[in-house]
């Protein structure tokens, strides 16, 4: 296998320029090109399109792309390794080729302009999957946030109608969370909530679906009965015990079950898991409770 690397530095802003003439020299079909890229709103699938497209009219292996925090892949990385290096909105972007053979003049200039064509499809993705994030996750435990916990009820609700099959909603919040605050003030607080949805995070399954809703509050939609739910209530008391930092603070938690049924609504189902929360407090705090149909 042989390697060769190649470094092309261009303007700090590298900006599309579509020379019609030289697209069809090189017998590329430019608008189509285009058009491809700008029809998804998904980063990883527009920089899909691109390597595939870039596979067409080149020997290309593999093509991987960094911008910021972001790192696309496609193909694989065996041959020639040509590193190119651009400038988007002030930001370097790397883009490592792999090539089955070394380019030829007319092929390196085919890349190049190829290569322009990606950066504005592909920052118009990454900016609006940001942006529909910020919409979405809570900014300081990543969570689901109240928005996005409603909408993936109602999705729940329906699917479950659906498919006849069911699912259980648990409420939950700290234990004398108040009392944090005002002991240890609130950037310690804010630690603390972190702290325990990062381990909602670890102990929750992969069907599940974690939510901070506002202030110490969580809920969590659960793929299975009550029983299913008791289950990962039980994980949830055990992995905060077992959390240092936590623990140490004395965080605890009181947890509410609701498990879902035919004529539950997003709010009557939250309404049952929230009075089932109220039972987990007056037994004691740091337990859970699954709702009966004589607490309503």
């Amino acid at each position: 296998m042989e390697f060769g690397l190649a470094t092309e530095f261009f303007p700090n802003e590298y900006r599309v320029q579509a020379d019609v003439e030289s697209a069809y020299a090189l017998d590329l079909d430019l608008v189509n090109i285009i058009q491809q890229l700008h029809q998804h709103l998904d980063p990883r699938t527009v920089f899909a399109c691109f390597g595939k497209i870039m596979g067409q009219y080149l020997p290309l292996h593999g093509v991987q792309l960094t911008y910021k925090q972001y790192h696309f892949q496609w193909g694989c990385q065996d041959g020639y390794a040509i590193e190119q290096h651009l400038t988007l909105s002030g930001t370097r972007v790397n883009v490592n080729y792999n090539l089955k053979a070394p380019l030829v003049p007319s092929q390196t200039q085919r890349l190049n302009q190829l290569q322009g064509l990606v950066l504005q499809p592909l920052f118009n993705a990454i900016q609006f999957e940001e942006i529909s994030k910020q919409a979405m996750f809570d900014a300081l435990t990543n969570l689901g946030n109240r928005h996005y916990y409603l909408e993936q009820i109602k999705k729940e609700i329906a699917r479950a109608q659906r498919t006849q099959s069911t699912f259980s909603l648990v409420t939950l919040d700290l234990d004398n969370f108040k009392q944090l605050n005002d002991r240890y003030g609130h950037q310690l607080g804010d630690e603390a909530l972190v702290a325990f949805a990062n381990m909602l995070t670890g102990v929750i399954r992969n069907t599940d679906q974690a939510f901070r809703i506002g202030g110490d509050e969580f809920t969590i939609l659960v793929q299975g009965d009550a029983q299913a739910a008791a289950i990962l209530c039980q994980r949830i008391l055990i992995a905060l015990e077992e959390h240092s930092d936590l623990a140490g603070y004395q965080v605890k938690t009181s947890l509410g079950i609701a498990p879902w049924l035919q004529n539950d609504t997003a709010l009557s189902l939250y309404q049952k898991s929230d009075s089932a929360l109220y039972q987990a407090k007056a037994a004691g705090r740091q337990c859970y409770s699954i709702f009966q149909p004589n607490d309503a």
